[in-house]
């Protein structure tokens, strides 16, 4: 095999890749012991038929196509080896040329892994953001638990309230007459919601379980259905049963229920320092990726398209995947939203495109830092996985091929130089 190495436009290379006529007749020799068995030729039994009989039946090139497919993945690969230039999308082939005793002649249009030019990367300027909890910050996390933690109370010691949550009968009539989907039996209905007509609810207020109640409204002008619109109509409806949502008592008690803390004051100090760790957390995620698109800004690459097309199809695979786990097809997905495959691809580039270049600049900061992850960082960090996977270290060791082991160092690498540009930006 001999290559040759084409260096395009915008980070993209043409490898030209020739095979000797030798190796490619091999390769038609093993398409024909594989596919002869296919093959039924007159006064030859099944398989047994020569190659050079059935070539001047169905045509010289008859074993071509696969002979092809199955050279080229191998030859590819080796050429990309011995190139040793980073290749980072799937390969555009072409054939050449393809012909008997001739060496077989493929091109491969690939885009190779861009250089990076650093700008400004330490002493990155941001804003600073003060984080702070506030009392009604708290008071609404602990009401969230009081609602989390209330039951429900039969009422028939009184009549419907605002805010009460009723069953009801109901038939509504226009002019007189019944009209379609205005009857409704045990209907859930929560006064003071507004998922009725406007007006309705609130003469329900004062109504008693059991007894007839007249209500009248008149439907919206937008009403959905347009034979209602603007009509007047009456409602004879029936409250079944009335049920009022119990909050606890906020007191120590409450705080016993519900935490490990004795006290509500307790508690409410608990609240308080998770949601500053949280917002804490927040805003150092905030400054991180303020830092990494500044400095993405200041360095300068040139993002061959197929680089982005090869990072669109992996978001692509994942989003499937997503999709998939939750019960959807992504042609459902797709029609929910109105959407096109090629639609939903254009979508995904911008996104693409950034990943792309955070990742490159990111790791063009570790090889100027001369950041480097040693095994031993390495273990730690299989052996945290394997405590989250509920697995011993050493299983998930043997799991792990070197490739994946290698992605890993260089994750840990691109999240060093992030926590080094972070350190060193300046919050004003």
């Amino acid at each position: 095999m001999s290559v040759q190495v084409e260096k395009l436009e915008k980070n993209m290379a043409k490898f030209t890749i020739e095979v000797s006529a030798e190796e490619f007749d091999a390769a038609v020799e093993k398409a024909y012991q594989k596919n002869k068995g296919k093959i039924t030729l007159p006064g030859f039994r099944r398989g047994k038929a020569p190659r050079r009989m059935i070539e001047k039946m169905y045509g010289s090139g008859i074993f071509y196509e696969d002979a092809a497919n199955a050279l080229i993945p191998e030859e590819y690969a080796k050429a990309v080896d011995e190139s040793d230039r980073e290749v980072v999308s799937q390969p555009k082939v072409e054939v050449v040329q393809i012909e008997a005793g001739k060496p077989f002649i493929f091109t491969a249009e690939v885009a190779l892994k861009p250089e990076v030019t650093l700008g400004e990367y330490k002493g990155i300027e941001v804003e600073k953001t003060e984080v702070s909890v506030s009392e009604e910050e708290v008071d609404k996390e602990v009401a969230r638990e009081r609602e989390s933690n209330s039951r429900m109370i039969d009422i028939d010691d009184r009549a419907v309230q605002d805010g009460d949550m009723i069953k009801l009968d109901f038939e509504g009539f226009v002019d007189g007459e019944a009209f379609a989907g205005g009857k409704g039996e045990d209907y859930p209905l929560t006064i003071g919601s507004g998922s009725f007509i406007p007006g309705f609810e609130a003469q329900l207020v004062g109504a008693e379980i059991g007894k007839d109640v007249e209500v009248n409204v008149t439907f919206p002008e937008d009403y959905q259905a347009e034979e209602l619109r603007g009509k007047a109509a009456v409602f004879k409806c029936k409250v079944k049963e009335i049920r009022v949502k119990e909050l606890p008592e906020l007191d120590d008690d409450f705080a016993q229920d519900v935490s490990e803390f004795d006290t509500l004051a307790e508690y409410k100090d608990d609240i308080r320092a998770k949601l500053l760790e949280r917002k804490t957390q927040e805003a150092k995620n905030a400054k991180q990726n303020k830092v990494v698109e500044k400095v993405v800004e200041n360095a300068s690459m040139e993002i061959p398209d197929a680089m982005i097309d090869e990072q669109v199809r992996r978001m692509a695979d994942d989003f499937t995947r997503r999709i998939e786990s939750q019960g959807l097809s992504v042609q459902q997905y797709m029609q929910y939203m109105g959407q096109t495959p090629d639609q939903m691809l254009e979508q995904m580039k911008p996104e693409a495109l950034k990943r792309i270049q955070n990742s490159l600049v990111l790791e063009a900061v570790a090889k100027a830092e001369g950041i480097e992850i040693s095994d031993e960082r390495l273990e730690e960090e299989i052996a945290e996985m394997a405590k989250s996977y509920k697995m011993e270290a050493d299983k998930l060791k043997e799991i792990m091929g070197d490739y994946e082991k290698e992605q890993m160092k260089n994750e840990l690498a691109v999240q060093a130089a992030i926590d080094l540009v972070t350190d060193a930006a300046k919050e004003i």
